[in-house]
């Protein structure tokens, strides 16, 4: 990817002379994620918040929007019950529990808070220049400069029923962030991680020959996995609405648990991101280099394959937001097209131009956020369109689509703080791969998008519950059934395969090939006892069973666990 390092140089030495204050971005599993999704569907037009679509967020964008919240707590008649909020927004809160949770965020993101605050300072720093504030480690704040560090922990143990080896996750490292002349940002995340997870996260992993969500990994003590993930980016703005991050990390793309478009559920990639907001517009670019799939022996060079995307979000009205999508995988091993660097034009145009070698697809999506506590999204995707195949065979492998389905309902039946949400995905055979398999929507072994591939369905039921100020409840119900190829035949369900090794062109329906059924359940209970530090207490079973074959697999977790600074581990497919 040199011409996109090279242009990255480039912007870089040469943008900040007209740079503007800049930002960093929430970490992928942030506390303060469900707590935004709060604040935005009951604030319901709040037109800043509604740009959420695109991950992860701006810690000075919304802590702007946190600030005034705290300060104006504007009320508004409830038009479920007609109750006037107004007193409850100000002289009460947002609830007793929204209230810690908007002094907590507000704190963990104290450098872009417009005044300082003294209650955010710990009575006890350690050796005075060690924990200063109660969320930070390391906190340096000057007018040039700010620098966060902060150590990353997570010590899980556990066991599951049918497996006689205990589970395991084991993580160190630290994480760093901070702004330069208020014009350059920068951030890292590193961490050395050795995990023994459930039987099924090993098949996984000997499937996709990567660790979900990472990628590379080696061996460790015979049926464990050692790890090291490393992230980091630096951000400035060209103008007061164009924002710019060069880096390694992962994005996503929508409103709902799973993505259609772009996911973080895989590992991290090489980008560079163009972000422009302006008026009721929120316009992003993404330019990727990625992994082909591969399989290592020794060390050796691994081939490169590059992706352009972008994202164009409008709030339609003060609570309804659209989005387009489009994106392509570029065909063509260890090699940038100069074309697709173009940010405006549309890629299908481009790929088009160039002889359509490679893998385009274009999406919408939705998010209307209605009465203060209920938000329904929703995303399409298509990857091939033939009107006339839709019509008269609708079975026919070229119609490759997938769709997605939710609902989010905040302080469900009136109980504060229980948060409840239900999404559907359905993905068609054959969606994300390609004949060239160079250009399938793919990166280091696993998909880019939905962790399940393609010739699914899927149900998601998620309850958040925190009941007081420290202590939270997750629980989650995912159920899909999947079809796998069959005696040796290609259903569609796996994107890394070519899809000109299908035997026929029609008869494809989801679940097509052999059925494979999934219920996986999971609840954890974690309790805050320092900031950012938690106790963890976790319980799953899953069971997975595939058509005409005798038996299903059934697994039992228990787990316990303490982590800092640190998203919980998940095994949710």
């Amino acid at each position: 990817m040199q011409i996109i390092k090279s242009l990255s140089k480039l912007l870089f030495f040469i943008c900040p002379v007209f740079a503007t204050a800049q930002t960093t971005y929430l970490n992928q599993g942030s506390k303060d994620m469900h707590f935004i999704d709060r604040l935005e569907i009951k604030q319901q037009t709040n037109t800043h918040l509604n740009f959420s679509t695109a991950r992860p967020f701006s810690r000075k964008a919304i802590v702007r929007e946190a600030e005034y919240i705290d300060s104006a707590r504007l009320g508004y008649a409830d038009p479920l019950t007609g109750q006037d909020k107004y007193k409850e927004l100000t002289d009460q809160g947002l609830s007793d529990v929204d209230e810690y949770n908007l002094h907590s965020f507000l704190m963990n993101n104290s450098e872009w808070l417009s005044t300082p605050r003294a209650d955010f300072k710990s009575r006890k720093p350690i050796l005075r220049s060690l924990y200063k504030t109660k969320s930070n480690l390391l906190e340096v704040n000057t007018r040039d400069f700010s620098l966060i560090v902060n150590p990353v922990i997570q010590f899980n143990f556990g066991k599951e029923s049918s497996n006689s080896e205990h589970m395991f996750v084991n993580t160190r490292g630290a994480m760093a962030r901070g702004v330069i002349a208020r014009k350059i940002g920068f951030s890292t995340f590193l961490t050395d991680n050795q995990e023994r997870g459930p039987s099924f996260f090993q098949q996984q992993v000997n499937g996709f020959r990567a660790v979900p969500g990472v990628g590379f990994y080696k061996p460790f003590k015979k049926t464990g996995y050692d790890y090291f993930d490393a992230r980091g980016y630096f951000t400035f703005g060209v103008t007061k609405y164009i924002d710019v991050q060069f880096g390694y990390d992962k994005n996503f793309i929508g409103s709902g648990y799973r993505s259609l478009f772009l996911s973080d559920a895989g590992n991290s990639y090489l980008f560079l991101k163009l972000n422009t907001k302006i008026w009721k517009l929120n316009y992003q670019n993404l330019f990727m280099e990625l992994m082909p799939q591969f399989k290592k022996a020794g060390d050796t060079l691994l081939d490169r394959k590059y992706a352009a995307m972008h994202h164009l979000s409008m709030n339609v009205t003060k609570w309804l937001n659209i989005g387009l999508f489009e994106g392509v995988i570029f065909g063509r091993k260890n090699r940038f097209d100069f074309q697709y660097l173009n940010p405006i034009i549309f890629y299908r145009s481009v790929e088009g131009n160039v002889g359509s070698p490679d893998n385009a697809m274009v999406g919408f999506d939705f998010k209307a956020n209605v009465a203060h506590r209920l938000q329904f999204y929703g995303q399409f995707l298509l990857d091939e369109f033939i009107l006339s195949k839709i019509k008269n065979d609708p079975t026919n492998w070229v119609n490759k689509w997938g769709v997605q389905l939710g609902a989010k309902y905040m302080d469900a039946f009136g109980i504060n703080n229980l948060d409840l949400q239900f999404e559907t995905n359905r993905v068609r055979p054959f969606t994300y791969s390609h004949g060239d398999t160079i250009a399938n929507y793919t990166h280091y072994n696993q998909p880019l998008a939905h962790p399940l591939g393609a010739n699914f369905q899927e149900f998601i039921g998620i309850i958040n519950y925190q009941p007081r100020n420290r202590w939270y409840i997750n629980a989650k119900a995912i159920f899909y059934t999947k079809g796998l190829d069959s005696a040796g035949k290609n259903f569609g369900g796996n994107p890394f395969e070519d899809y000109r090794s299908r035997t026929m062109e029609t008869g494809f329906a989801i679940g097509g090939g052999r059925k494979a059924t999934c219920l996986n359940s999971m609840v954890q209970v974690s309790y805050e006892w320092k900031e950012n530090l938690f106790f963890d207490l976790n319980f799953q079973y899953r069971t997975y069973k595939i058509a005409n074959i005798s038996g299903q697999t059934n697994s039992t977790l228990f787990s316990a666990g303490v982590r800092l600074n640190m998203f919980k581990r998940e095994y949710d497919y």
